[in-house]
């Protein structure tokens, strides 16, 4: 019986992210580049509003403590061993796919914490709530769509935001160090509890310290590995864009691929790794402190920036040019060319790679956690979220020790099915992210409430 409810689910979730799924995600990121003059022009300037601090502002935590929460929920091995898996079956060419699809997707991300400022809503006790289902409650009248969006994001988060986290952290401590999986899995739920104690400000507060620190710990990893790789880095460059666009016997280590399977796996990659569309960043980018919806617009467009855009492209730029230095790298398998990869930096490496890995999958828990309430809670009500904090760190536990191949599958089938109901806001309500956008920076008004 599992094994037959595991085979529909992956049927399902192969046809829920195929080629329609693609098409919408990745047209909806270039009808917005297009509808709202290309906000990508103005990265720099969103960089410079995410480190600072809008005083008086409403809101519950700062931008940059909503901004490093979703980084947290992003940032993922999605990252890490989502590109390898790219780059293993759609060849070096899905890199430069992955890359192309994270800057088209800053107009979404951008759109999505416009929206969700522009329909928050603040409750008796000063807290501040929106996302998706706000906006398709207050902005279309949609509030039953907005139900549909939390119920998927709800179960969805049990998968992607829990229990294939805990289980990659628990099955990559003990072959690593040995550690039993019972009892790493008893750590995290032990965590992550003292952490959601606190609520949204308590998340924040260890995301705004943790975001950092893995960020800059990896890429200093990776840095190193593209410096040792240095004589081949014009060759890789030159290999992933040709790959992209022209079928070919790869070379360099790697088998011929074609251009469609470098896209497919590119594009998808890059949609799942960023969750641009995807409709859980904005239900955090609401709580910001910020004097209006252009401004926290602007800082939730760089959580794909630095999530794709540079995390994603560096991973991809160390994984093709390792192979090239390193013919003999098992290439076939997403998690042995990684693991070879960051083997190459001497005496280090695999500690390096260990702590992205466990950092990344820990602060994704963190950020789901906080996703994942705010559905409940619009679905029913505060007086649901203790229940459901009781079953999210039981499941943390169970995650880190069950089989969880069904729980993968179940967890993709809900991502794309909370996918529709944002981008319906997204698409329906672009001419009000438009108008609010042609107000706040087309006439330089950033600055006003």
């Amino acid at each position: 019986m599992t094994q037959t409810i595991g085979q529909i689910l992956e049927q399902v979730s192969g046809w829920l992210w195929g080629w329609p799924m693609i098409v919408l995600l990745l047209g909806t990121h270039l009808f917005l580049t297009i509808r709202l003059r290309f906000p990508q022009r103005k990265i720099f300037t969103a960089i410079r509003l995410s480190v600072t601090k809008d005083k008086g502002a409403a809101g519950d935590v700062s931008q940059f403590g909503a901004l490093a929460t979703s980084l947290a929920a992003t940032i993922g091995t999605g990252n890490i061993i989502g590109v390898a898996t790219a780059v293993s079956l759609g060849g070096p060419g899905a890199v430069l796919w992955c890359w192309i699809t994270g800057v088209l997707g800053i107009a979404t991300k951008y759109t999505e914490g416009l929206l969700a400022i522009k329909y928050r809503v603040r409750t008796s006790n000063g807290e501040m709530l929106g996302g998706p289902m706000y906006a398709l409650e207050r902005g279309l009248k949609m509030r039953w769509l907005g139900i549909l969006f939390c119920v998927f994001t709800a179960i969805a988060a049990f998968g992607i935001g829990n229990t294939v986290q805990s289980n990659s952290i628990a099955m990559l401590l003990n072959e690593a160090c040995g550690w039993p999986t019972p009892l790493t899995g008893g750590i995290i739920s032990l965590l992550v509890a003292l952490v959601i104690l606190f609520g949204v400000r308590g998340i924040a507060k260890v995301c705004t310290a943790l975001v950092p620190f893995m960020a800059v710990f990896y890429v200093v990893g990776c840095l190193y590995i593209l410096w040792m790789n240095g004589p081949y880095l014009r060759e890789t460059i030159d290999l992933i864009i040709s790959s992209a666009f022209t079928p070919r016997a790869a070379g360099g280590g790697f088998v011929g691929t074609t251009v469609m399977m470098a896209a497919r796996y590119g594009i998808a990659r890059g949609l799942f790794s960023n969750e641009s569309g995807l409709g859980s960043a904005p239900i955090v980018a609401a709580a910001a402190q910020t004097r209006n919806p252009v401004r926290q617009a602007l800082v939730s467009s760089t959580g794909t920036f630095w999530d794709t855009v540079v995390i994603c492209a560096l991973t991809g730029l160390v994984l093709v040019s390792s192979v090239i230095a390193h013919p003999d790298i098992d290439h076939t398998q997403g998690g042995a060319l990684t693991k070879a990869a960051f083997a190459k930096i001497p005496y280090v490496g695999t500690f390096v790679l260990t702590v992205g890995i466990v950092t990344f999958a820990f602060s994704t828990i963190l950020g789901w956690t906080y996703y994942a309430e705010k559905a409940v809670e619009y679905l029913g009500g505060k007086r649901w979220i203790i229940v459901y904090r009781v079953l999210w760190i039981a499941a943390i536990f169970l995650g880190s020790i069950l089989n969880l191949a069904v729980v993968w599958n179940l967890a993709d089938s809900m991502n794309a099915l909370m996918a529709i109901p944002n981008l319906v806001s997204l698409l329906l309500l672009s001419g009000v992210a438009a108008k609010e956008t042609k107000r706040y920076l087309w006439e330089g008004r950033l600055d006003e409430k």
